[in-house]
C-alpha cells in the first residue's frame, strides 16, 4: 500500500502512503491538498473590495490599512496553525506511536505514546453535522488500571479521511499490535 489516493469527508483527494520499515515498525502518512491559491486570490479580492466600498463612501483610509493588514495576518495564522499539509502516525511495535502534523508554514508538531500506555486502536463514529463521519482513535489506558480507558486520542484529525482509508490503516496497525501483545 504506497501512495494509494483516497478522497476525505468532503470529497477533496487526499493520499495515503504506508512505509513498513520492518515487521514491528509502519509509517502511515496522509497527504492533503495544497493550499489553493484561487481560494487565497477570491477572499482577498473580496476582502479588498468591501473595503474600498466603505473607504469610498466614508473617505477613511484606515478602512484601507486595516484592511490589508487584517488580510495579511489572517493569512500567516491560517497558514502556520490552520493548514496541515500532512500528518503522520508511525507505529512501532515494542515502543509506542508517534503522531506528527507538518503545517503549509513548515512548522511541525509531534506527540508520542508509549505503548504501555496504549489500549487500543479503533475506528469510532461520530455525528458532524447532519452525517455521521469515521475517524481512527488511539484509547489511552491508566497503567495502574488497566481495563479503564482514561483518554482518547483521534488520528488524522485535520485531513479526515473516510472510512475506506482508516480501515487499511486499521487493520495494518492491529497487525503490529497482535504481534507485540
Amino acid at each position: 500500500m504506497s501512495g494509494e489516493e483516497f478522497t476525505d469527508i468532503n470529497g477533496n483527494s487526499i493520499s495515503l502512503d504506508c512505509q513498513t520499515h520492518s515487521g514491528f515498525c509502519r509509517e502511515f502518512t496522509v497527504t492533503s491538498p495544497k493550499l489553493s491559491m484561487r481560494k487565497v486570490m477570491v477572499c482577498t479580492c473580496f476582502i479588498w473590495l468591501f473595503a474600498y466600498a466603505i473607504f469610498f463612501f466614508t473617505e477613511n483610509t484606515a478602512v484601507l490599512s486595516s484592511a490589508i493588514i487584517l488580510t495579511l495576518g489572517g493569512m500567516m495564522i491560517h497558514i502556520h496553525f490552520v493548514k496541515v499539509d500532512h500528518e503522520t502516525l508511525l507505529i512501532i511495535g515494542s515502543l509506542g506511536i508517534q503522531l506528527s502534523s507538518s503545517y503549509a508554514s513548515g512548522r511541525e508538531s509531534t506527540t508520542f505514546i508509549e505503548m504501555s500506555k496504549l489500549k487500543d486502536i479503533v475506528i469510532n463514529e461520530a455525528v458532524y453535522m447532519h452525517s455521521i463521519i469515521y475517524y481512527l482513535c488511539i484509547l489511552i489506558k491508566d497503567p495502574a488500571e488497566p481495563e479503564t480507558v482514561t483518554s482518547v486520542v483521534p488520528l488524522f484529525q485535520s485531513s479526515k479521511p473516510r472510512l475506506n482509508c482508516l480501515v487499511e490503516v486499521y487493520r495494518s496497525c492491529q497487525e503490529i499490535l497482535a504481534e507485540t501483545r
